[in-house]
């Protein structure tokens, strides 16, 4: 028999058990599935039309694999342990995000994560019992590994400036490739090139890289054949120096983390080979990072062949004489170390000292790299990286923002959320400074942000019994049960706890590592019997598959048709620039008559309408449009696209109040987007005035109140961001503009304040004055100060100088007044 997994025994396939043809459809599928997924930018739930569809696909593709799982495993289906329990717990994950679609702030993004959730909860319930029988255990380890090593290798193709190789061996069957290069494979930003593999965002690709380094360390101690220690050896190198290569500060900073906690888990022999391991590959990785880094950043410039070769050269020859010395410490060093150390080993909390002593040693080396000018001998961007880690960089100071615009998000939505994509759809909202960021770089206060205080208990209380059931097995259990399942953990524990700083698991491929992470560990878990059974077996059984098929079902009818949907929406973003009126409403049309809100095509389609309408004033285009918008509005509430038609569809009605209501009304959701303010206050001034030349004080003073409110809010707004730290990089200004300025101005001009006008034109006064804004501002200004018997004489002779007909202009407007 196999051995049993921990706890009491469980019956599980021998070598020589008979396997029937639907168990390897079900086994090649998954690992399909899964060199498929990496490559269609690991599955980034972007929250845009280009990122949906391989959602789509991957929600079929998996619920079809939970098809042949439910065939394949039909009978396991049991009540019998608290294993099984788990395979009926993890459906109300996807529950909770169904619950929160009461109040979802955006029902398309909403819709989006509850797919996302269908995907994990498929894939866990394969795995949980997949993952019991030891074959199919090895295959899919295997089968991870090497597709984290084509990973990596892929990366490395595109370092070294083979793009278009890259791009061909992958282009028939990614979305993402273009031209014939990956997109993004090395992403360029305000700190240089930076490498990123399938991710397209390097913090995951480290997340990724730091994973499969500890289970490259893992592998490799407990391979039992040659080839096996040194495959894992050899990919040690180019995963350390990926690592580098991204960048990332927070893989640095949660690498020695990880790599403590994952050390408790080890008996002193192995703690010992798994230091040197790590310390040996760092070594060497170090040793040829610089040449690398330099190399790469020239090939991505410019391509050279012999360059290229160099690289390549250099790179396998270090993980090749890595891989040798490696492989000869866990040969021959090994076996004496476990049989030196038996005694030590029976001693209690023998597996603390050496954590204990590591964390002081990655003390001490973290202080030299970062405290000191030992790291001016690496390249110098990854020097620069170190330097700025602290936490008063930017982007310690941002999260730190981040995390608390969310604690203010989730008092407003505490029990069920705001729904998937609440952060995306709201943070414009609560956020403390003008930033743009649709994730919030932290995927447990993200969770708790959309499904509230009870859909994040649920998942909180799943995960830490899956991992305490574990661990307490794994305590109890000899070494070779220990090694069976422990790469989950690894798998699954360095995602999760890297996803605290940055947005891993909304690449949906990372996701899908944690969750069969959580699956492999699930199906270790202790047979403990559950006491009370509410099923027996034979009842339970059909039930269970019945339900979970029906699902399935209609997850991939669901799946079919949101995938036609998102084509349908493509094609009619393609056909924006065509003049065809019929061709683009057929579009649009088939799109939603597939997924009625849709939003590329809710706001394609009333626009057009709304364009149409100016030209034809035709009564048909004007309903139609607003017909439309309301629909997307409904689902779509806090949408400035479609917020923005709507209130232009009222004003070319005529219908000013409506119009100007929409802008006031949804302020507070915009509170630091300056074409909201530059709008509303430019509609105060406008329909104020109207009402005044019509002698309509009322409608005046609210409109010119609500300007000059709006206008305070900017100026609130310009006061705080003086108290932002001067750490943080604002990405957007916020300002008086000129035209927020001219508006503003205006309406106290207009109502016989010439001081309070001055005053505030002044905030909008700019030397440009070949601009006809800036020198309206200046024209009005101007007047303002010479009705209080004032003047700016150089500021006249240069508005008169940039445009002779100001002088004229300047005489009209103080005899209007």
């Amino acid at each position: 028999m196999s051995n049993p997994v921990y706890g009491k025994q469980a019956q599980t396939s021998t070598h020589d058990d008979k396997r029937p043809a639907m168990f390897w459809v079900l086994i090649v599928g998954i690992i399909l599935f899964l060199a498929w997924a990496p490559f269609q930018a690991a599955l980034f739930n972007g929250q845009m039309l280009e990122f949906e569809k391989p959602l789509y696909w991957a929600l079929i593709l998996s619920t079809a694999l939970l098809i042949l799982g439910i065939v394949t495993y039909y009978k396991k289906f049991k009540l019998e342990d608290q294993r099984d329990w788990l395979a009926v717990l993890v459906m109300l994950l996807p529950l909770t995000y169904v619950l929160s679609l009461i109040s979802a702030a955006s029902h398309y993004l909403a819709m989006n994560m509850v797919v996302v959730q269908c995907i994990y909860a498929s894939l866990f319930i394969i795995t949980l019992y997949a993952l019991r029988d030891r074959l199919s255990n090895r295959i899919i380890q295997t089968a991870i590994m090497t597709i984290a090593y084509l990973i990596i290798g892929f990366g490395f193709i595109n370092w070294f400036g083979q793009w278009v190789l890259a791009g061909r061996l992958v282009g028939w069957f990614s979305t993402w490739v273009f031209n014939s290069r990956y997109i993004d494979a090395v992403m360029t930003d305000s700190n240089g090139s930076r490498l990123t593999s399938v991710f397209q965002y390097a913090n995951t690709y480290a997340a990724f890289l730091m994973a499969f380094l500890f289970a490259a360390v893992f592998c490799l101690m407990k391979s039992k054949t040659w080839y096996g220690k040194a495959a894992h050896a050899f990919m040690l190198v180019p995963i350390i120096v990926s690592l580098f290569l991204t960048l990332s500060r927070g893989g640095l900073v949660m690498l020695p983390v990880v790599f403590v906690l994952l050390l408790l888990f080890f008996k002193p022999a192995r703690q010992i080979l798994w230091i040197l391991h790590c310390v040996i590959s760092l070594a060497v990785s170090l040793a040829v990072l610089n040449p690398i880094t330099s190399w790469g950043l020239q090939l991505n410039q410019t391509y050279n062949g012999a360059l290229a070769a160099k690289g390549w050269g250099l790179l396998l020859g270090a993980s090749l004489g890595t891989a040798v010395v490696l492989w000869l410490i866990q040969t021959y060093l090994g076996p004496r170390l476990e049989k030196g150390m038996q005694g030590l080993a029976s001693r209690k909390l023998s597996n603390l000292w050496l954590p204990v002593g590591s964390v002081i040693v990655i003390g001490v080396v973290a202080f030299l790299l970062i405290g000191t000018g030992l790291r001016s001998f690496l390249p110098a961007n990854v020097e620069t990286r170190l330097e700025n880690i602290n936490f008063r960089q930017h982007s310690v100071l941002e999260r730190i923002t981040f995390y608390r615009d969310a604690s203010k998000l989730i008092a407003d939505y505490p029990l069920i959320g705001a729904g998937g994509g609440g952060w995306a759809t709201l943070y414009g909202k609560y956020q403390d400074y003008g930033y743009t960021s649709a994730q919030a770089h932290n995927f447990f206060m993200q969770y708790l942000v959309e499904v509230g205080i009870i859909g994040f208990i649920i998942f909180m209380a799943f995960i830490l019994y899956i991992f305490y059931k574990y661990i307490k097995g794994y305590i109890k259990s000899d070494e070779e049960n220990r090694d069976s399942h422990f790469l989950y953990l690894i798998l699954a524990m360095s995602i999760l706890l890297h996803s605290l700083l940055d947005f891993n698991m909304s690449y949906v491929f990372m996701g899908i590592l944690v969750f069969i992470g959580l699956g492999g560990m699930a199906a270790a878990m202790d047979t403990q019997p559950v006491k009370r059974l509410v099923l027996k077996p034979e009842g339970f059984r059909p039930i269970y598959s019945i339900v979970i098929g029906t699902l399935s079902i209609v997850l991939v009818f669901s799946g079919l048709r949101f995938a036609q949907a998102s084509n349908a929406a493509k094609e009619a973003k393609a056909l924006e620039s065509s003049n065809s009126f019929e061709q683009r409403q057929a579009a649009y049309n088939k799109d939603l008559n597939l997924r009625p809100t849709h939003n590329d095509s809710i706001i394609g389609l009333s626009r057009m309408y709304f364009q149409v309408y100016q030209q034809t004033k035709r009564e048909e285009f004007y309903t139609g449009g607003l017909a439309i918008v309301d629909l997307g509005l409904q689902a779509e509430p806090y949408n400035k696209n479609m917020l923005f038609i709507k209130m232009r569809l009222e004003q070319a009605k005529g219908n000013n109040d409506k119009a100007f209501a929409i802008l006031e009304n949804n302020r507070a959701n915009f509170i630091w987007d300056l074409d909201w303010y530059n709008l509303l206050i430019n509609q105060a001034f406008e329909f104020g005035n109207k009402a005044r030349l019509a002698k309509d004080t009322a409608t005046e003073q609210k409109y010119f109140q609500a300007g000059l409110a709006a206008y305070q809010q900017v100026l609130d707004g310009v006061a705080h961001i003086k108290t932002v730290p001067p750490e943080i990089q604002l990405t957007r200004t916020f300002e008086v503009t000129p035209s927020i300025a001219l508006s503003a101005g205006k309406i106290e001009f207009m109502s016989g304040k010439p001081a309070e006008a001055a005053n505030i034109l002044k905030n909008g006064l700019k030397d440009d004055l070949s601009d006809a804004t800036n020198r309206e501002v200046a024209r009005y200004y101007i007047v303002a100060l010479q009705q209080q018997g004032q003047d700016d004489k150089a500021l006249y002779d240069k508005l008169i100088k940039a445009d002779p007909k100001e002088k004229e202009q300047i005489a009209q407007l103080k005899s209007e007044k």
